[in-house]
């Protein structure tokens, strides 16, 4: 218990990776335990699906406050929002899914709080799944992130991506190049797209 190796997704895998276990097993990703390791549940989430190893959810959500697990229901429409993005562009959770690993507030001492906290859970993952799914059909942002990363499939850009070029090779051809073409982000209308969506 001193020395834990499953501290976060990518720690997980590599531990997998190491030990020959990489095909055992999917991870459960949890959203507490995300912000507790010192990421965003989206970020777990994602390092998660793109090794293909995503295989249920823990549904809850943390008092980013505290430090520890309060395992509360999720009522976050913009993280779960991303989190149903993630997870219907890998075609969903299977055999895995959603677990509502989650417990009432220490106030909250009705049966019937249960019974509201249960429809708020779903409730939120439900309407975050029909504005993920819109997303993903009107292409706004994937659109974006293709034009974006369009140099990686030429030139150089499709060198680093293939492996054939390493960091010196990039640092010459940095170097030759004196100004290579930046482009922005868009951080900003990226966020108040994605909140068009949810608002």
């Amino acid at each position: 218990m001193k020395h834990q190796y499953d501290s976060d997704a990518a720690t997980t895998l590599y531990f997998l990776k190491e030990y020959d276990l990489i095909d055992e097993f999917k991870l459960n990703i949890e959203a507490n335990h995300a912000t507790l390791a010192g990421s965003s549940f989206e970020h777990e989430l994602a390092v998660a699906s793109a090794a293909g190893k995503l295989g249920s959810v823990d549904a809850n959500r943390g008092d980013l406050l505290l430090g520890w697990d309060t395992d509360q229901f999720p009522t976050d429409i913009y993280s779960t929002t991303m989190a149903m993005m993630i997870i219907l562009n890998q075609n969903g959770l299977a055999p895995g899914g959603l677990n509502f690993d989650a417990h009432v507030r220490r106030s909250s001492i009705d049966p019937t709080d249960l019974f509201y906290a249960h429809i708020g859970g779903m409730d939120t993952f439900a309407k975050s799944l029909l504005i993920a799914h819109q997303i993903i059909e009107d292409k706004v942002l994937s659109k974006f992130v293709e034009e974006r990363y369009s140099s990686h499939t030429s030139g150089i850009g499709a060198q680093i991506m293939s492996g054939k070029v390493g960091l010196e090779e990039v640092e010459k051809w940095v170097l030759n190049e004196k100004n290579p073409v930046l482009q922005s982000a868009r951080q900003e209308m990226l966020e108040n797209i994605f909140n068009s969506y949810i608002f």
